[in-house]
């Protein structure tokens, strides 16, 4: 690990980190490794006992945190924590950059990105797309918008941290870039739960069944993009939703096959009846012949449908 003791140069400027979760921690690990000075700062105190031990310094308030470079990166709970942490602390942000990679929602980033600026802060948002163990991988990304100077000055400092990828000045896309990969994970993962109790009603175990059904998380880009994924996009962002092999009908059958199951064995069937409405929301529009793709539209104007 490099010491924070040698002194800083034009590559590896300090840093200071606040919120020492996990992923704060990952952060901090990160940084130190690639040689940035890194001052910590944590409301519950021996969460920066490990960072510390590694070579972060720590600070003794807020406002110590956020003068110790011109870099402060804030990993919290959501953006209220933000504004807990920082209010107090606002004298000392004129000429500071905040980047903000807590979760919360594009409205909360946007108004959070104001009141930066009304306190003499660039201001950028983000997230953070891999688990804390990948932060600084080859594999880790992030995504950041906002104060695109800001952004230029500490492109190669995040870079540390990731691939990043930057969306525009607009600090709430990032943000929204951020929830939608969440929403895919987080749908994802209660599949798999769902799933797992399905077959589980069977005796078929966790143990047997997660081998199988990772194979088909892995055919899924070629099973709905055969042609590729941009084309996909392309085709949904014109509107384009004819069939290519999986129409509504189909899809709509095997979603009420799917509940149908789930109801027989007696697991829940709040997820498989959610899906089971997005299908049966055109089909009654009469699309059946369409592609799946359709059922954006539904999504996109939930009530709109719901009053037909």
């Amino acid at each position: 690990m490099t010491s924070t003791s040698a002194t800083p140069g034009p590559s590896t400027p300090p840093v200071t980190v606040i919120g020492l979760g996990p992923m704060g921690q990952a952060m901090v690990r990160t940084l130190l490794g690639a040689g940035h000075p890194v001052t910590v700062w944590n409301r519950t105190a021996a969460r920066a006992e490990q960072v510390v031990s590694a070579g972060a310094r720590p600070a003794a308030s807020p406002a110590e945190a956020v003068e110790a470079g011109d870099l402060v990166i804030l990993s919290l709970t959501d953006y209220q924590a933000m504004h807990d942490i920082l209010d107090g602390a606002a004298a000392s942000l004129p000429g500071r950059t905040l980047v903000n990679l807590s979760s919360d929602t594009p409205s909360a980033t946007r108004d959070a990105a104001t009141w930066a600026r009304a306190h003499g802060a660039a201001f950028l948002t983000g997230g953070m797309m891999v688990p804390a163990p990948m932060v600084g991988t080859d594999r880790s990304y992030l995504y950041v918008s906002g104060d695109e100077e800001a952004f230029e000055a500490h492109q190669a400092t995040l870079g540390r941290l990731g691939q990043v990828r930057f969306l525009g000045e607009d600090p709430g896309r990032s943000q929204l870039m951020y929830q939608a990969h969440l929403d895919v994970f987080l749908t994802a993962l209660s599949g798999f739960a769902h799933a797992t109790a399905l077959v589980g009603s069977a005796g078929i175990t966790a143990e047997e069944f997660l081998p199988e059904v990772v194979e088909l998380f892995r055919a899924i880009p070629d099973m709905i993009a055969a042609d590729g994924m941009d084309a996909l996009g392309a085709r949904i962002d014109a509107g384009d939703h004819s069939d290519r092999g999986s129409n509504l009908t189909m899809m709509g059958a095997t979603a009420d096959h799917v509940h149908a199951a789930s109801e027989a064995v007696g697991i829940d069937t709040a997820l498989p009846r959610a899906v089971q409405e997005h299908y049966h929301r055109q089909l009654v529009e009469g699309r059946g012949a369409e592609g799946w793709t359709r059922i954006i539209d539904g999504i996109r104007a939930p009530r709109k449908n719901a009053s037909r």
